[in-house]
C-alpha cells in the first residue's frame, strides 16, 4: 500500500505561485504515474496535471496537464525523495479548490481519469484571492 502524503497549499492573491508536493511512501513499483486533481465548492473533481514514468534509473517519462493550467502549472517529481510537485503560477480565483494528490502503481495512458489511480491523499486547500 502506498500512503500520499500533501502540503503546500494555503492562500495567495491573483497572479501569485504556490508548490505543492505529494510525498509517497510505503510499497515500491517498477513504474508509477501520479497526478494531481481538484475539487472546488459544488463542483465536480477534475484533473489537473499528471506523471508516468519508469523507476529503476529507466529514461522515460510523460506529463500532461489540463488546457486550464497549461502554461501556469508544472509537474514534476524527485525520485530521490519519493516527491511529486505541482508549481502553480499565476494563480487565478477560479483555481480555488481542495488538491488531491493520486498514485497508482503503473503506467497509466489515461493519466487524466480519477478512476485509474489506487491511492489517494488527504487534499491540501488552495484559495487564491481576487
Amino acid at each position: 500500500q502506498v500512503q500520499l502524503v500533501e502540503s503546500g497549499g494555503g492562500l495567495v492573491q491573483a497572479g501569485g505561485s504556490l508548490r505543492l508536493s505529494c510525498a509517497a511512501s510505503g510499497r515500491t513499483f517498477s513504474s508509477y504515474t501520479m497526478g494531481w486533481f481538484r475539487q472546488a465548492p459544488g463542483k465536480e473533481r477534475e484533473f489537473v496535471a499528471a506523471i508516468r514514468w519508469i523507476g529503476g534509473g529507466a529514461d522515460y517519462k510523460y506529463a500532461d496537464s489540463a488546457d486550464s493550467v497549461k502554461g501556469r502549472f508544472t509537474i514534476s517529481r524527485d525520485n530521490a525523495k519519493n516527491t511529486v510537485y505541482l508549481q502553480m503560477n499565476s494563480l487565478k480565483p477560479e483555481d480555488t479548490a481542495v488538491y488531491y494528490c493520486a498514485a497508482v502503481g503503473k503506467l497509466s495512458y489515461a493519466m487524466n481519469r480519477g478512476a485509474e489511480y489506487n491511492c489517494w491523499g488527504q487534499g491540501t486547500q488552495v484559495t487564491v484571492s481576487s
